[in-house]
């Protein structure tokens, strides 16, 4: 037991980290004057992640709440619940790594215009009450759905690291924020003309995608939760897919720096329902058509749809989830060389049902805020930028003084 509880331990740690990535990531994507937001977003969405998490969303999900003393808390007490060592603790701290993701995810969508305290309500109701209520349904068996879907058509849902319950929640959601939300100032100018605004800086987007796909393997292997059902399957998939994604966006995007570095992402974020299912050659395949989606859908998301999705969240973690949900019910069967066991029919339903799931709950939950509240900064805030006007201080303050 001290093995898993170690293992799992890590595991958080790795996911955790990636956290930082995509603190970063939003800093070189977005401009100079809301970069402090962005690091503040981030690491104060996990904060109060862990907060909503631990009270709320962990009993919503699997029925388990921490209100019982701490000698039965670290299983030394003979519990049926929390087993020895304190694993369901670390257990608990690996998935609320999951679970802040989804803020972290809608963060990058709504960057340089969405006030701070409607983002930190939203946090709280959507980490507490709203990602949960899916996590449960299909990692925990609530209400039936999977043993609805086994019966019917053969097999559950599947979705072993989160393709649909992370990624296509948090970029649907996010895909309802942003439209709620509306452009940036100026962004999209009456005369049709589009006002470009170019990434603050490539090197930081690149360290974000970076830390991102290291802290990936442990979100993907480390899904096993123990150190019996752990395999090297999950790493090379996660592998093949992620390089799958760099280079197909590297040839569709034309060499650009950010599709490239947001292909990477791209690719882990659509291997992660079936990486313990494909073959290798496979996850490459689903790791490949990943990265196109995201270059395709980011230049028609912005370019076309005119929805100023600051980071491309709905295209990358929206789109690109989806596509991964659904690749699991085609790559993970037999005939293409997975390991089987898993429905076409189920994969769709599964995935429609989160992507349906996530526009109503971002919907409901944004449309509230801003009936009550608020979304947006003022345009002289947005033309000053969040960092001043939200936290007084600018990126670089001692440079801000000679001015």
């Amino acid at each position: 037991m001290g093995g898993d509880v170690f293992f799992v331990l890590m595991g958080a740690i790795l996911v955790f980290a990636m956290h930082g990535g995509f603190a970063f990531l939003e800093v070189g994507t977005v401009q100079h004057k809301n970069q402090v937001n962005a690091l503040v977003k981030i690491l104060v969405d996990f904060a109060l992640s862990t907060v909503a998490y631990f009270f709320i969303g962990y009993l919503i999900a699997y029925g388990v709440t921490f209100f019982v003393n701490a000698s039965v808390l670290s299983g030394s007490s003979g519990d049926a619940v929390f087993a020895p060592q304190g694993f369901a603790l670390v257990k608990f701290f690996f998935l609320t790594t999951f679970a802040a993701a989804i803020p972290a995810i809608i963060s990058g969508g709504i960057a340089e215009r969405m006030k701070f305290l409607p983002q930190c309500v939203a946090t709280v109701m959507i980490v507490g009450f709203v990602y949960p209520f899916f996590e449960g349904m299909v990692w925990n068996g609530n209400f039936g759905f999977n043993s609805w879907l086994e019966a019917s058509f053969g097999a559950a849902f599947h979705d072993f690291a989160g393709s649909i319950v992370v990624h296509a929640v948090g970029g649907w959601i996010a895909l309802s924020a942003v439209l709620l939300l509306g452009p940036r100032f100026n962004r999209y100018r009456a005369d049709g003309k589009i006002q470009g605004i170019p990434p603050s800086s490539i090197p930081w987007l690149a360290m974000g995608s970076w830390m991102l796909c290291v802290g990936w393997f442990g979100f993907n292997v480390m899904s096993a939760q123990s150190l019996e059902g752990v395999t090297g399957l999950v790493a090379v998939n996660s592998l093949m897919a992620m390089v799958g994604g760099i280079i197909s966006a590297l040839i569709i995007g034309r060499n650009d720096p950010g599709f490239v570095h947001n292909g990477a992402l791209a690719g882990l974020v659509a291997v992660c329902a079936g990486s313990d299912l494909f073959h290798p050659v496979g996850a490459l395949i689903v790791g490949a058509a990943a990265g196109g989606i995201f270059v395709y859908g980011f230049t028609w998301c912005q370019n076309r749809l005119k929805i100023d999705d600051v980071l491309g969240v709905w295209p990358l973690h929206g789109l690109c989830g989806l596509w991964g949900g659904i690749a699991a019910g085609i790559f993970g069967t037999q005939a293409f060389g997975g390991m089987g066991g898993v429905s076409f029919i189920s994969q769709l339903i599964g995935s429609l049902m989160g992507v349906a799931y996530a526009v109503f709950a971002g919907a409901l939950i944004y449309g509230f805020l801003r009936m009550i509240m608020g979304l947006r900064m003022s345009d002289d805030d947005q033309r000053m930028g969040a960092d001043l006007a939200i936290h007084k201080i600018g990126a670089n303050p001692e440079s801000d003084m000679l001015r």
